[in-house]
């Protein structure tokens, strides 16, 4: 049964303790190659492999890449790098019907900017099709696979139940001849899809569906984006994933839970291929961890594509999308993602993460890379009536507060400023201590001032505050500490400020399980974007894009990479500085 926690400062990673003990016992000590291992480019690992681990990253190219693929990269690169070993990158690339190039590219640009280089270790099981194809004759000829002529459908009832055993297809016995003959076929383009299916001859009775005869080979007619129209047959997964772990001399293949069932039937088909001579001793081996289960989020593959397909977003990169691209967008940073891994660890036991977690991870990242800066998100005019006219003056505000070395940056004062709408109330609730008639506060940097009155249309809305500023108060000056003020307030100077775009974004669904009752269409956020017109301080004019700040009091942005131009940025919120949706739930 699931639970759902918040996980501590650091966890534990037991792939780690599996590896430790394989070292210790020199597991992978001999590896060698017999026979043909394949591709010339797998020939580098043998008769010796420098690397004491070898694991690999096997995104399928059929969409974008989401926060689970990160856990799984920063699981297999980080297992490489912190062991001597070498990670492969390599495409699942094995379905022509849905895979693009646009998909392989956006693949391997998240992977780069999650800090990870596979060097000259780029792969393709389509690389491997030649050999996966003879492998299959191989099976057929010593009688372990068979062409069936059901249809899927047909193969799919002959299958059982999991309290019923499966029944044989009744081309289950064809002879290996005969098999070879329409197998050919089927590679040569003599019959249409579906028609056929090379099936690997197991166990209709396995307690273990997946050991059911599983198809290993079926016919599609398309256009694959790197092998072209050579083929008419191409390998299911299963059948690929453990081959191409064996030729490319995988020790450690690190997947997720769903495929634990799976294992069984990765050993049988490396097993026999060793009988057969392919492949020698130790063969890899695979682990299976829990996959990433994130409140507010949905990291379905087929979710995320309706989300796109049907407008729910702006597009793969909408930063209120689970997908790197997207939550590059928004700010969230490598490291932030780092943090989060290294605190939710890798387990076996299927948990549920809150949202929070990884939030707090960025705001824990984002606090001390972020330079800070100025921004009025909700403009109200402040005016200063014993201010001098025309005059304009020069405070200084830290760039860092925990970084002196960071420097002070200058913001212009004048007798008019932009302040928070909300940061005035004609008749304030008990325990506010911001502007109203007769409160004084302090000017964030700046001086103290005394709230006199204000200014309202026609509808009764307030459109201007009036004060005065005490002119021994500036902040910095020898007079500023006679003045012990509970309330503190951010501005930036009217005549200077910069007028932007702010999209304010928020998880895009308002339930902790999306789809856990119904629709999962039903539970988007209609709040998750709001764009407003903010005024922020002239420095921020010059923000290059994916540039992130702290705005004070409000949380941290970064300058959108799509949106911005030059001189005229437009900014994402990345998160909070508190957990608002905390609050909302109390």
């Amino acid at each position: 049964m699931s639970t759902k926690h918040k996980q501590p400062a650091s966890a534990s990673n037991f792939i780690k303790n599996v590896i430790d003990a394989d070292l210790a016992s020199g597991t992978y000590a001999s590896r060698r190659w017999s026979g043909n291992p394949g591709p010339a480019i797998v020939q580098e690992t043998a008769p010796e492999d420098p690397a004491k681990i070898r694991t690999r990253f096997p995104p399928e190219p059929n969409g974008y890449l989401h926060i689970g693929h990160a856990k799984s990269i920063f699981l297999n690169f980080g297992l490489a790098r912190d062991y001597a070993g070498i990670c492969n990158l390599r495409f699942d690339d094995t379905n022509p019907v849905k895979e693009e190039t646009e998909y392989v590219d956006t693949i391997l640009d998240s992977v780069k900017w999650l800090g990870f280089d596979w060097q000259d270790h780029l792969y393709y099981a389509s690389d491997y099709f030649d050999e996966l194809y003879r492998y299959a004759e191989l099976f057929i000829e010593h009688g372990l696979a068979y062409v069936d002529s059901l249809t899927p459908e047909q193969i799919r009832e002959h299958r059982g139940t999991l309290t019923q055993p499966g029944r044989n297809s009744p081309y289950r016995d064809r002879t290996p001849k005969e098999n070879l003959t329409l197998f050919r076929e089927m590679r040569d383009g003599q019959h249409p899809d579906g028609s056929h299916a090379l099936r690997l001859k197991i166990d209709m009775a396995s307690p273990n569906i997946n050991m059911r005869d599983p198809v290993i080979y079926r016919i599609r007619h398309a256009h694959h984006h790197r092998s072209g129209d050579k083929w008419s047959v191409y390998p299911m997964y299963d059948y690929t994933h453990c081959i191409s772990d064996a030729l490319e001399n995988i020790t450690h293949s690190v997947c997720t839970l769903e495929f634990e069932d799976h294992r069984p039937l990765y050993d049988w088909i490396l097993e026999k291929l060793t009988k057969f001579g392919i492949f020698e001793r130790p063969l890899p081996h695979q682990y299976e961890f829990s996959r990433l289960n994130l409140s507010y989020v949905v990291l379905s593959k087929r979710k995320l594509i309706q989300l796109v397909e049907e407008h729910h977003v702006d597009g793969w990169d909408d930063p209120r999308m689970p997908t790197l691209v997207g939550a590059r967008r928004r700010g969230y940073t490598p490291e932030g993602f780092k943090l989060f891994t290294d605190r939710i660890g890798v387990s076996k036991a299927d948990s549920w993460i809150d949202c929070s977690v990884l939030e707090d991870c960025m705001r824990d990242v984002l606090n001390d890379s972020s330079p800070r800066r100025t921004a009025v998100l909700d403009p109200l005019k402040l005016i200063i009536g014993n201010y001098p006219s025309n005059q304009e003056e020069m405070t200084e505000a830290p760039n860092h507060p925990q970084k002196p070395e960071w420097g002070k940056r200058k913001l212009p004062f004048s007798g008019e400023l932009w302040i928070e709408r909300n940061d005035f109330v004609e008749d304030p609730p008990k325990g506010y201590f911001r502007l109203f008639p007769g409160n004084t506060v302090r000017l964030r940097y700046g001086y103290v001032i005394k709230c006199t009155g204000s200014d309202k249309d026609a509808d009764g809305n307030v459109v201007a505050v009036h004060c005065e500023y005490l002119p021994d108060s500036k902040s910095g000056t020898p007079g500023a500490d006679n003045y012990k003020l509970k309330g503190n307030i951010h501005w930036v100077c009217a005549a200077n400020a910069f007028e932007a775009p702010v999209h304010l974004y928020d998880r895009l669904f308002r339930v902790e399980q999306p789809g856990s009752t119904g629709d999962f269409l039903d539970d988007l956020n209609a709040d998750s974007k709001k764009t407003i017109n903010a005024r922020v301080e002239a420095s921020l004019a010059q923000a290059l894009p994916g540039e992130c700040f702290q705005f004070e009091r409000h949380g941290y942005f970064v300058a959108d990479q799509v949106e911005s131009a030059p001189g005229k940025p437009v900014f994402n919120r990345t998160v909070t500085l508190r957990d608002t949706w905390a609050k909302r739930k109390r």
